[in-house]
């Protein structure tokens, strides 16, 4: 499971005396805890079986995807402040921290396969011509469940409307 492999990399990283590597991925274990103990407290109200509720509470492979996600998510938010802000030293500093969160992300799509699933789910929802950007948040809405975990969302919704505005 991948909660094991960040939490047996983690202590690698420690033995190995890879300081960055190691705060990275204790950071993403924490995101983790702090999911599954806000998952646990909604949880918590219909479940009182603690044992049960210590089961359910874990996050599944997709839900840490997500958490990995959002790490990076956050990363790239910061490398666009840092250049902004005449930092490129921190901004190096972030790449190479998403470097190392991307090893744990499934194999991204290539953005000819993001495009081919954004144009089949244009044409399935059968959308009319005239109201086709006023309908992107529910395309990227769709595509993103689609390709979770596999796509950024950036990449997704420039693809979205570009294939509405044509």
């Amino acid at each position: 499971m991948l909660k094991e492999k960040l939490q047996t990399d983690v202590k690698e990283a420690l033995k190995a005396g890879d300081s960055q590597r190691r705060m990275v991925l204790g950071l993403v274990l924490s995101a983790v805890k702090s999911r599954e103990l806000e998952k646990r407290g909604k949880l918590s109200k219909t479940e009182q079986d603690t044992s049960k509720l210590e089961e359910l509470s874990k996050l599944n492979e997709e839900e840490i995807i997500e958490v990995i996600s959002s790490e990076i998510k956050k990363r790239k938010d910061s490398i666009e402040q840092y250049n902004k802000g005449g930092r490129p030293e921190l901004a190096e500093k972030e790449k190479s921290e998403i470097e190392i969160l991307t090893e744990y992300m499934p194999e991204q799509m290539s953005e000819d396969d993001i495009r081919k699933v954004v144009q089949q789910t244009i044409k399935d929802m059968a959308l009319p011509a005239e109201a086709t950007l006023a309908k992107a948040g529910q395309v990227i809405g769709s595509v993103m469940t689609k390709v979770k975990g596999k796509a950024d969302g950036t990449t997704v919704s420039r693809i979205v409307k570009e294939e509405l505005s044509k």
